[in-house]
């Protein structure tokens, strides 16, 4: 009996504690006062480097220029007989070009040489993805949404002629279809044009084009030709200018990374949906994500524009390489090459399938991640959109209930007895669950074709890939989650990597070959955090040569028969006169991959002579060659984020 009296004199005791304790707490919580934080970029970079525009001396063996390629100079210019296009011409063309701004930009390149190739005159083509939207700003129509007309027309006056529109007297027999209209392929011949379209162009005198596969003419013209090619680099480096709103807001961002003194680097995860459902790479993802890349894969069967069967073992494509690089590996790569845990990288593109949980592995050894977002302000991204008109709120609107009349009638025609139990009551339906693509995923076998907002959304993507685009060339090292492998049709990073290589061949860009990396994580895939020294030599060395004249070879023998625009040598480039002579290296077709650049003229030689004085009276760069090896406290924050079990949110 005594012996209980003390077991509750004991809980008593204990129960007093908790109360007091839980008192104090609250009485804390109600008089301390503690509001959340924002995360911001731009303090987190003043966190990092508190002295701005005080440039420091960067690292040559991650930021410094690739010798062996600094002899390649950009030359376009005309260098055989290329006469002035005269006042007439075999008629007009007419184009409207479908998809992304990839396709875009590769298509109104080839339609020039094109319009040049058959003596015609361009009207300025339509861009489907502003077109189809309806109520954006009136300021800007089709072409000039993207790019400046006045520019355009001015700059390409000695190669095309080009007009702004088609004469009133043709305008009105457009509209009535009575001109014959051509789909040619991106893979189409110049003996397609001359044979098949130049008697119709001569006989109609106006012929319309009809664009969707990221081009119209065949990558790799004849040598014949080569004038051709150099019109190309000329259209693709040189007239495509940016409306002026675009250019100046891209290059504000370019000088808000470089305020803070530091080199930064550029990267593309490549992660598009398009791209993952062409190579099937969709068990690389989970859930609801797979179903998507599936279905559109479905899609592209149907279409014709994959051969392939429908499900397909997505890691021996990974290992292939044929899928992107995921975020995580990119960062691991990163910090093989010893770049710090501080560096600046700009994350490009207007998208990234998968949301942002994506890059979390990458933010964890990486703080200075940013992007246009943190860049620019609300007020300065809707500036560049222009006043457009509202659309209708895209209310969401439940199924009306079933009275209580049509609930028995069902039960009555529900058939015979026994029957199954009464399905459990609707769960609810949440905010995320109303929106996008997951409202239809989850209950329609069928994708609905694009709402107003939808199409709004796609012609903005152009806006933000304009400005991704300009600072990823402008970038002191680009690194490419998936670039131009021999697919069907243009990426963005392969653009990004042929202008980087027509404007300064011997800046650092990194030409990974994925298949190789899928190799090297095969090796420590159940401890990719902790590799080996020996590891991590292999993975600098591989990237170090895909910087130089290796990667320069592999990605013309990949990606020039596909895309021209993503290797632009040696057709429109020169080379600067040296003691180092370097040997034409050609492939197994007789095409010269690299080293048949002709001699630059004299007066660039001597600018270049220049700019080497000029170079000379620079600080010296710090050439320490230590790898920084992976923090413990990188490590641990990104092993907690991933092994959180707390539930995203899909449109995160």
């Amino acid at each position: 009996m005594a012996f209980k009296s003390k077991i509750k004199w004991v809980a008593l005791f204990v129960l007093t504690l908790s109360l007091g304790s839980l008192t104090v707490h609250l009485s804390l919580t109600k008089f301390s006062s503690m509001s959340l934080v924002q995360y911001s970029a731009k303090e987190a970079l003043s966190h990092d480097f508190p002295y701005i525009g005080s440039p420091v001396g960067r690292n040559k063996r991650l930021w410094g220029a690739v010798r062996s390629l600094e002899s390649l100079q950009p030359y376009a210019n005309p260098r055989n007989l290329y006469p002035v296009p005269g006042k007439t011409s075999n008629g007009f063309i007419y184009a409207k070009i479908f998809g992304g701004f990839e396709k875009i930009r590769s298509s109104i390149c080839d339609l020039v040489t094109i319009s040049r190739l058959l003596n015609a005159t361009l009207v300025i083509p339509e861009i489907q993805e502003s077109t189809r939207s309806k109520g954006i700003s009136y300021k800007f129509k089709s072409f000039s949404y993207l790019y400046d007309e006045e520019q355009f027309i001015a700059s390409l006056k000695n190669d095309v002629n080009i007009i702004k529109s088609l004469p009133e007297h043709f305008k009105s027999a457009r509209r009535r279809s009575e001109f014959p209209t051509f789909k040619p392929k991106s893979s189409a011949s110049p003996n397609y044009y001359v044979k098949e379209i130049l008697p119709s162009l001569k006989k109609a005198k106006v012929v319309g084009l009809i664009i969707m596969d990221g081009g119209c003419l065949q990558p790799i013209l004849p040598p014949i030709l080569s004038e051709f090619q150099r019109l190309r680099c000329r259209v693709a480096f040189h007239t495509l200018q940016f409306r002026p709103e675009i250019q100046i807001l891209g290059l504000r961002m370019v000088e808000r990374l470089r305020a803070w003194g530091q080199p930064f680097l550029a990267y593309h995860p490549g992660l598009v949906r398009d791209t993952l459902a062409y190579h099937g790479c969709a068990e690389l993802f989970q859930d609801v994500h797979t179903e998507l890349i599936q279905y559109r894969r479905e899609q592209m069967i149907k279409q014709g524009i994959v051969n392939d069967e429908l499900s397909v073992e997505s890691h021996i494509r990974r290992e292939n390489g044929s899928c992107p690089l995921m975020p995580e590996e990119v960062g691991l790569l990163l910090r093989a090459m010893g770049y710090p845990s501080n560096t600046i990288i700009y994350v490009a593109g207007s998208q990234t399938f998968g949301g942002q949980r994506l890059l979390i592995p990458l933010r964890a050894m990486f703080a200075n991640v940013v992007d246009r977002t943190s860049l620019c302000s609300k007020t300065e991204l809707s500036d560049l959109v222009g006043p457009e008109t509202p659309l209708p709120p895209d209310v969401f609107k439940m199924p009306n209930p079933k009275s209580e009349e049509q609930l028995k009638e069902e039960w009555n025609r529900a058939g015979p007895r026994p029957r199954p139990l009464p399905p459990p009551p609707d769960r609810p339906v949440y905010q995320h669950e109303k929106e996008g693509w997951y409202a239809w995923i989850t209950e329609n076998d069928k994708e609905p074709n694009p709402s107003p907002m939808d199409l709004r959304m796609q012609a903005h993507r152009l806006l933000w890939d304009a400005l991704d685009y300009i600072v990823s060339v402008e970038a002191d090292a680009f690194f490419p989650g998936f670039h131009s492998d021999g697919s069907r049709w243009p990426d963005f990073s392969g653009l990004v990597i042929g202008q980087r290589l027509y404007e300064r061949a011997s800046s650092r860009t990194y030409r990974p070959d994925r298949k190789k990396i899928t190799e090297l994580f095969n090796i420590i895939r159940d401890d990719m955090y902790h590799p080996k020294r020996n590891w991590i030599l292999s993975a600098r060395e591989h990237l170090n040569r895909s910087l130089s004249e290796e990667g320069l070879i592999r990605q013309s023998l990949l990606s020039k028969p596909t895309s021209f625009l993503s290797h632009p040598i040696p057709e429109c480039s020169c080379r600067i006169s040296s003691v180092e002579i370097t040997k034409p290296i050609k492939g197994k077709d007789g095409r010269i991959l690299f080293g048949g650049e002709p001699e630059c003229p004299k007066w660039m030689q001597s600018a270049r002579a220049e700019k080497a004085r000029t170079d000379e009276t620079e600080p010296a760069e710090d050439e320490n060659d230590e790898p920084e090896q992976l923090e413990p406290d990188v490590i641990s924050s990104l092993t907690s984020l991933i092994d959180h079990d707390e539930e995203w949110d899909p449109n995160d």
